[in-house]
């Protein structure tokens, strides 16, 4: 099967009230970049890039690069094709834009070929563990028409996280970074007291902090029973990574800036997380996912995508978190301590919740791998033109 033409799609889904913020910014819109690569025979592999910078860089790159390295190339050729996009741009694109458009690319070519032989995702790479995955709930961002008004912002906090216990989840994870680390404090207790005890609680900073704040922070963490803290400090402060891990009692996560096994062997090999979090639309894709998890393996670290994206992101997810060993093997499965966790956004996004003809629901608290052949999801194409840019 080769491959006939390329198409990207800009996605733009405005908010309007519904908008919220991490410690880092607003979002007025959730946006996304999708490519559809087209084989002879008609059928279509979907990718996905572009999740949270400006869509057009990587559009551009898989248009004007890509796109005329690929035209008749055959599906079959996954691998290599990645080898060559990435030698071939290796002197100006170990990261960013060209890195996400090659993640896109790659996705749809697995989507293709899995197509093509009939089987899903999972099965190209050698079996399935599961076929479904306990799911986390990411939310309780900042929100309110007045994100610093500490009362109204608290009590619907608390709101918001027991309505996703009510929903089946076991497992939420919150949001801090925005506020100073004395307000964020009662943000993390807020939520403590609203699940009760037997929740399992992680946190998320995006890196807001220095290392010093962060084990503030930290401690807080620790003394509520939270289990996770991901992006304390800043992508590049790997030391600051390091002085965390060796001084608090909980899992230190990190690595959805990062790019490459290369780059994810220097986070590893450096010592500076328990959880290992590559997001496969930005990091490489498929493929380099899974040289991603075999190096965090070998060094007994838990691999958890980051997810962030539409119903083809989360769907590329579950098909990686289906390859994904118990680690380390128990007889019985643990959730989150030996057995991978996905990450199930639950701030608004039509490109999620209506970009695809059947949407991924929580059943027992878990969410389902796809078992269709490649990716195992079909696209709305009346939703997709509802939101293209």
């Amino acid at each position: 099967m080769k491959i006939r033409d390329i198409r990207t799609h800009l996605l733009k889904a405005p908010l309007g009230d519904k908008r919220f913020y991490s410690s880092q910014a607003a979002f007025p819109a959730r946006t996304s970049l999708l490519v559809e690569v087209i084989a002879e025979d008609g059928r279509i592999g979907w990718g996905e890039g572009g999740q949270w910078g400006p869509t057009e860089p990587p559009a551009a790159v898989i248009e004007q690069i890509f796109k005329p390295m690929l035209i008749g190339r055959s599906v079959h050729e996954v691998t290599r094709i990645w080898e060559e996009l990435y030698g071939y741009t290796r002197d100006f694109a170990r990261r960013g834009p060209y890195l996400e458009a090659q993640s896109a690319l790659d996705v749809a070519l697995w989507d293709l070929k899995g197509q093509d032989l009939g089987v899903p995702i999972h099965s190209l790479f050698g079996g399935a563990f599961r076929d479904s995955v306990p799911a986390y709930a990411t939310g309780c961002y900042y929100r309110g028409a007045d994100v610093h008004d500490e009362a109204a912002v608290l009590e619907a906090l608390k709101k918001e996280a027991a309505s996703y216990v009510e929903a089946g989840f076991s497992i939420l994870k919150i949001k801090t970074g925005l506020w100073p680390v004395d307000k964020d404090a009662k943000r993390i207790a807020a939520v403590r007291e609203a699940v009760g005890p037997d929740i399992a609680l992680l946190s998320d900073a995006n890196h807001a902090y220095r290392a010093s704040d962060a084990l503030r922070v930290g401690r807080i963490l620790e003394e509520y029973g939270y289990l996770m803290f991901e992006e304390p400090v800043p992508p590049e402060d790997l030391d600051g990574y390091r002085r965390l891990r060796s001084s608090l009692n909980i899992a230190i996560a990190g690595g959805e800036c990062e790019y490459t096994r290369w780059g994810f062997r220097d986070l590893i090999v450096g010592g500076t997380l328990d959880i290992v979090q590559p997001d496969i639309s930005v990091a490489g894709g498929l493929s380099e996912f899974a040289k991603i998890l075999a190096l965090a393996t070998a060094y007994n670290l838990m691999v958890l995508p980051h997810v962030w994206g539409s119903g083809i992101a989360l769907a590329a997810s579950l098909q990686a978190l289906a390859i994904i060993p118990e680690s380390p093997y128990r007889a019985f499965p643990l959730p989150f301590e030996t057995e991978p966790i996905v990450e199930f956004d639950r701030n608004p996004n039509p490109l999620r919740d209506d970009l695809i003809t059947a949407p991924f629901s929580l059943i027992g608290g878990r969410l389902p791998v796809p078992q269709k052949p490649g990716l195992g999801v079909e696209v709305n194409r009346e939703v997709l033109k509802k939101y293209t840019t």
